[in-house]
């Protein structure tokens, strides 16, 4: 596989070309992705529930998500890696510049930051500093406390409508990916036709530039439940790697999510 840049997903959006990624924890998971191509890999705060066994996300640390940027770095040289950036390592500019600092040095070739328009100001001094964003709107795992739950976010007009302008004024501040989770299709359809950047989606429908789903959702293999947006590849293919590979297709083709994996 060719090295993957962002370049390259700024060119599939415009000619419409929808794309798949996953998140990636270990050199040998992420050697298996990339020799399927899967272009994009996120080390994701999630390894604190699929990997560490805890409820949520927030107790994983800066040095943890490092470390494992650096095992996926090893295993999957040219792929587009971002790294997330875990709870409270954000909270300010300066916090996050120096925190970010160190993912880019394991490896990343981008951070995620979860939040809303507040965001704005650290999404600017990163970019500005070097560092690419991704930014990650509606379901955002670190904000389980404020949410009571995960639930579905964007449902009513007027929250919705925050969202569009949320995710304009991030991409205006730099942010060259926006992920969105837990979303109704038709916002995801919106923000996604509002941008000029690409969107990923998870529980957004297919109706985003791209895809994304925890690896072990992929497999049939989470510790805790499947979220009704995910599907077990491994069970219909018996493969790994034949999995990835129909995940890879089937998003490109647009038939995954379908209606029975779209939240509504």
């Amino acid at each position: 596989m060719k090295k993957i840049t962002i370049n390259d997903l700024m060119k599939w959006k415009k000619e419409g070309r929808k794309f798949a990624t996953s998140t990636a924890y270990d050199a040998s998971f992420s050697s298996l992705f990339e020799s399927q191509s899967m272009p994009l890999l996120l080390v994701g705060d999630s390894l604190g529930m699929v990997l560490q066994g805890k409820n949520d996300t927030l107790a994983v640390t800066v040095d943890e998500i490092a470390y494992h940027t650096r095992c996926v770095r090893a295993g999957s040289p040219n792929c587009l890696l971002m790294a997330d950036m875990p709870f409270m390592s954000y909270s300010t500019p300066e916090q996050a510049c120096m925190n970010a600092a160190t993912l880019m040095q394991a490896g990343a070739n981008m951070v995620k930051l979860e939040g809303s328009d507040w965001l704005v100001d650290t999404v600017r001094m990163l970019t500005e500093r070097a560092v690419p964003v991704c930014a990650h709107l509606g379901l955002t795992p670190q904000s389980v406390n404020i949410f009571g739950g995960y639930k579905v976010q964007g449902r009513d007009q007027k929250n919705a409508d925050k969202m569009v302008r949320d995710a304009l004024a991030l991409q205006d501040a730099g942010a060259q990916i926006i992920l969105l989770e837990c979303v109704p299709a038709e916002l995801a359809q919106r923000i996604t036709e509002a941008l000029d950047v690409p969107v990923i989606g998870i529980g957004a429908g297919n109706v985003t530039d791209g895809q994304i789903l925890v690896m072990h959702d992929m497999f049939g293999i989470s510790a805790n439940y499947m979220p009704k947006f995910s599907k077990n590849f491994l069970e219909e293919t018996g493969d790994m790697r034949k999995a990835v590979a129909k995940y890879i297709a089937d998003v490109e083709s647009g038939a995954f999510p379908d209606d029975a994996h779209t939240i509504a």
